[in-house]
């Protein structure tokens, strides 16, 4: 059974500004929250799209969905493909060459059920095969990285991704281990890098394994690279007054959304002793709030993994 709670689900779909014959994009399904609140705020004229790269995912949603009947279509894609779709869909208008929709969420991160089925291979409270796919059909597993990657690319991704600081001494425990037999379940990664923390660093700060984890995740899904070819195509296949919603859940999908919204905000060129802008600078967007949104003591009471999470909105001008 897919069980997922859906983070920031009010804050996230009222940032979108639904227009009940817009079109509107989940590219990040899950277990279809967001998507079941976004489509019941449309008329029989409005669209939603809703892309995932998880079949487990896409399949209990088109269940979820199907009393919404031809306003939502199901995609099975990875979001960095965003703009492509969009223009393989003949209800999705073009400007350009461009597809235009009328606003977009990304909520990133993994869904409690891929954690929690322990044979997905995310998880070091389930002993599994090293696997970490999002999409099943990819061929990249955690398996094939930390039994053929060198222990410097190892060590890179645990730091890079992970952002572990004993990277090194768990890469060096990892090569160790493998060179006398291949690292095949999580459980057995789990304990080889609890060998590679000191212990006192062991007595703090959660799981020893979770950052590492982490980390392999990222990189066999290239997370963070797709979400940046995401995040850029939805700010080029928004309408003008168009929105996109992004929640995160760790530091470094909030840097690059953060840092991606920054890039497309306008830049005044003028002297700061003017009394008002005379070049004429305009950007491509603008934020809807200041400062991340982050989930209240009712929703992290009932959901402590919502507790990292962070809501930002911006609108293209």
């Amino acid at each position: 059974m897919f069980h997922h709670i859906t983070v920031l689900k009010e804050e996230a779909t009222e940032g979108l500004h639904i227009k009940k014959d817009g079109i509107y994009v989940d590219c990040t399904l899950g277990g279809a929250g967001h998507s079941s609140l976004i489509a019941s705020k449309l008329s029989g004229e409005g669209r939603l799209i809703c892309l995932d790269q998880d079949d487990w995912a896409l399949n209990n949603a088109k269940e979820r969905l199907a009393e919404y009947g031809d306003k939502v279509v199901t995609v099975k894609t990875n979001f960095r493909d965003l703009e492509q779709v969009l223009k393989d869909l003949p209800f999705v208008p073009q400007k350009d060459g461009v597809p235009q929709v009328d606003g977009i969420l990304f909520d990133l991160g993994v869904s409690s059920p891929q954690f929690d089925e322990g044979e997905r291979g995310f998880s070091y409270n389930h002993d599994a095969p090293l696997d970490m796919r999002m999409d099943q059909s990819a061929q990249l597993t955690a398996a094939d990285i930390v039994n053929t990657w060198s222990e410097q690319e190892i060590a890179r991704v645990l730091f890079q991704y992970g952002e572990e600081k004993f990277s090194r001494r768990i890469a060096r425990k990892i090569v160790e281990r493998r060179e006398e037999q291949p690292v095949e379940s999580t459980g057995e990664l789990a304990e080889l890098i609890k060998e590679g923390i000191p212990a006192a660093a062991r007595r703090t700060g959660g799981h020893p394994a979770k950052r590492s984890f982490q980390g392999l995740r990222i990189a066999v899904n290239d997370e963070l690279g797709a979400f940046e070819d995401g995040l850029h195509a939805a700010v080029r296949c928004l309408a003008p007054e168009g929105r996109v919603s992004v929640i995160t859940f760790h530091s470094l999908e909030d840097r690059i959304c953060k840092q991606i919204f920054s890039s497309y905000l306008s830049r005044c060129t003028c002297p700061p002793d003017l009394p008002y802008c005379v070049c004429g600078a305009k950007g491509t967007l603008k934020l809807i709030n200041r400062k991340p949104i982050v989930p209240g003591e009712e929703e992290l009471e009932l959901n402590s993994r919502a507790r990292s999470a962070k809501l930002r909105i911006a609108e293209k001008l």
